[in-house]
């Protein structure tokens, strides 16, 4: 037998695919470099042939049982879905902008938006993931690179809303600039909100009442050694940075790099009180998303706050601080090159360890899946497909270089399951991208809902028509990581990559004839089902060119046709309520795009009349009534 079979035989034990099939069907075969890096990531030697063999003699199999469901295993779908639709708005929360928050969307607003979508006919209110950041690197926004998955973002705080708050005088005329224009300054809110909660703080230590006092200390006993490291950590993170060093731990000093370290113990002991503070902002948090859920509910939603759980942690964050037996800490996990992205993605966060969860009966998952959910009725779970396999890319190697590692399916299920019951919770699996053949037949068997988007379901260059959606699904028209869809009507898109650089060998002019036809063709399936308004026939036919902007109609009637479908759940994404053009996020790109950063063009306070909201909003009422 070779060594190159030894080394696939080592693989196979350790749950990776020496090859896998691409997004295009073609069939990609991974590099042995890749294969041994990945292997010595995950703490198996394989560096030289000599290794391979110790290892192949010593390593017992990693048990991952196939596309299998688990018999007798389902996720939580209250009585009334299980043969019922609703519909409810995705947002991003720090996107909402109002005349009194301080710069960027937080709970208050959520509350409020939650009460507009709930008058407005919708069941749930979708966020993009709250989990911790870095607060003393407000700069580093992205909602799916978390410090923590554990604990919430303190920026979405409601200083305004925080016990004291009148007291804070003329902090509160806070400069008209921090709430004006289409991007959000994350370092100048931050630095804001951090000076104002850290004296409203000092306000609640000298004159906290006796119930908010008690409860605060019940908080940190039911979040308990968790809650303080991760206040440890934020902590630590503040000091460092001021210090001169980086806000994350792998570029502290090496005695701080360890929380059982002396060092850190005796930090703990001499900035007591900012640990404590740091475990007041996730109290202050948690009670403002718990209100927020309450104002949602009562207004008549009868799902609430739908969130969502990322992919992964930052390798430098929070979590694997606290816990080193969490991650592989020599690999990133990312996607292969497709049209999109020749070069593949590397998202830069920790892969999770298969054999680490093994070893504590997933309690990791298990624990950031339920504290997720403390204040949910619903949970996207971010590229479901990370709960059979994840693409691995070894340190030093680039994102076309990477390997796939499997997990244990059928026991992360079972793992999802119980949290999903226990609280009550629908689950909806985002399976887009290479989606491996039998994954949504296996979620569909545990009533995990799928996901699809109007852009991504096709036949050829034909859209599929809605009716044959799957009945377990979310439908929605657009994504975070797409256009809007006024975006893609005018291309917007298409100069936004080009721009970026992202995009692979093409034509410009080539790539707007595409979009004509791609219009002509969904401007067809609404046709197709009696939707499409009379004025965009010519267009339709190639008769006429198509307006430069969005017509309203067209935008109302793809949201009533995608309404149509059998799927439980439909989504409406905030920006196609408000006609917004830029998209949120653009995959593969940092610096390029201002991901993460964008504003809604519309103010809270100018939601419910905005003329495009009202007649979305009235053609759901009318394809999804609530009973009654």
């Amino acid at each position: 037998m070779s060594s190159a079979d030894d080394l696939y035989r080592l693989a196979a034990r350790a749950g990776i695919d020496h090859d896998f099939v691409a997004k295009t069907g073609e069939t990609m075969t991974v590099s042995d470099e890749a294969i041994r890096a990945v292997l010595g990531a995950m703490g198996v030697a394989a560096g030289a042939d000599a290794d391979v063999a110790t290892s192949l003699a010593v390593m017992a199999p990693v048990t991952t049982a196939g596309l299998v469901a688990p018999a007798g295993v389902s996720c939580y779908v209250p009585d009334w879905l299980v043969d019922g639709r609703c519909w409810g708005v995705a947002c991003q929360l720090y996107s909402l902008h109002s005349g009194r928050n301080w710069g960027i969307g937080d709970f208050e607003d959520l509350g409020a938006f939650a009460e507009i979508a709930a008058a407005a006919g919708a069941d749930f209110i979708g966020v993009n993931p709250l989990h911790a950041l870095f607060l003393a690197a407000p700069e580093r926004c992205s909602p799916f690179f978390p410090s923590s998955r554990r604990f919430l973002n303190p920026l979405y705080i409601a200083v305004d809303k925080v016990p004291g708050a009148d007291q804070l005088g003329d902090a509160l005329d806070i400069p008209d600039d921090i709430r004006s224009g289409e991007l959000i300054d994350y370092p100048k809110v931050g630095g804001i909100k951090r000076r104002a909660l850290g004296f409203l703080f000092r306000l609640f230590q000298n004159q906290g009442t006796d119930a908010e006092t008690k409860d605060f200390a019940g908080f940190i006993a039911e979040r308990g050694r968790p809650l303080y490291l991760h206040a440890l950590f934020e902590a630590l993170s503040e000091e460092m940075t001021e210090r001169g060093f980086a806000e994350t731990w792998h570029n502290w000093p090496q005695e701080y790099r360890d929380p059982a370290n002396d060092a850190v113990r005796d930090f703990a002991n001499d900035f007591a009180e900012r640990v404590t503070f740091h475990s007041w902002l996730q109290w202050l948090a948690d009670r403002q998303l718990a209100r927020a859920t309450e104002r949602a509910m009562a207004a008549g939603m009868r799902i609430g706050l739908y969130v969502d759980l990322a992919v992964g942690v930052a390798p430098d964050g929070s979590d694997t601080w606290a816990d080193r037996e969490l991650v592989a800490p020599g690999a990133r996990i990312g996607a292969p090159p497709d049209y999109f992205n020749a070069a593949g993605q590397d998202w830069g966060l920790a892969p999770l360890s298969p054999a680490g969860l093994v070893a504590r009966d997933f309690k990791p998952y298990r624990d950031a899946f339920d504290d997720v959910l403390r204040h949910a009725g619903a949970i996207r779970i971010d590229h479901a497909m990370s709960l059979y396999r994840l693409y691995w890319i070894a340190n030093d190697f680039p994102a076309s270089d990477g390997v796939y590692v499997h997990y244990p399916l059928q026991a992360l299920l079972k793992t999802v399951a119980e949290v999903s019951n226990r609280r009550r919770t629908i689950v909806i699996g985002e399976d887009l991208g290479v989606v491996p053949e039998g994954f949504r037949e296996v979620i569909q068997a545990v009533n995990i809902q799928s996901y699809r988007v109007l852009f991504f379901e096709k036949d050829g260059d034909f859209f599929l028509p809605p009716d044959d959606y799957p009945r377990g699904a979310l439908a929605c028209i657009t994504i975070h990581d797409l256009h809007t869809l006024a975006g893609w009507w005018c291309g917007r898109d298409i100069v936004v990559l080009d721009a970026a650089g992202v995009l692979q060998a093409h034509d410009l002019v080539q790539l707007f004839g595409e979009r004509a036809h791609e219009r002509r063709r969904l401007l067809g399936l609404l046709f197709d089902n009696g939707l499409l308004p009379g004025e965009m026939e010519p267009v339709m036919r190639s008769e006429a060119e198509a307006p430069p902007d969005l017509p309203e109609a067209v935008a109302v009637q793809l949201h009533r046709l995608i309404a149509r479908s059998p799927s439980r759940l439909f989504a409406v994404a905030a920006e196609d309520l408000f006609g917004a053009v830029e998209q949120v996020n653009v995959p593969g790109t940092t610096e390029q795009h201002p991901n993460w950063q964008r504003r809604l063009p519309v103010s809270i306070e100018a939601m419910a009349d905005y003329p495009l909201f009202r007649a979305v909003t009235a053609a759901m009422r009318e394809e999804r009534p609530k009973p009654g």
